[in-house]
């Protein structure tokens, strides 16, 4: 084997965006996150729904509710 070729594996600290601080190891010096456990719906239990610009609602709108893949006909055979 070569010697020098794998990079070094170090301890770094994970900084999330929610202000969580904690350190792992990896072969980077710093690693910035947006969600972390101390802040993920799934392990906190808390869950929140995020509508990206009123998609649902659109639909909604759109179909009234009244939307389905199946064709009301008679059935082939």
């Amino acid at each position: 084997m070569k010697a020098k070729v794998h990079p070094r594996y170090q301890t770094c600290t994970v900084h999330c965006a929610c202000g969580n601080t904690f350190e792992t190891r990896s072969v980077l010096a710093k690693i910035n996150v947006d969600i972390c456990s101390a802040c993920h719906p799934f392990f906190t239990g808390k869950q929140k729904f995020v509508d990206t610009a009123g998609r649902v609602e659109r639909f909604s709108k759109k179909f009234g509710g009244t939307y389905s893949f199946q064709k009301s006909g008679g059935v082939k055979k």
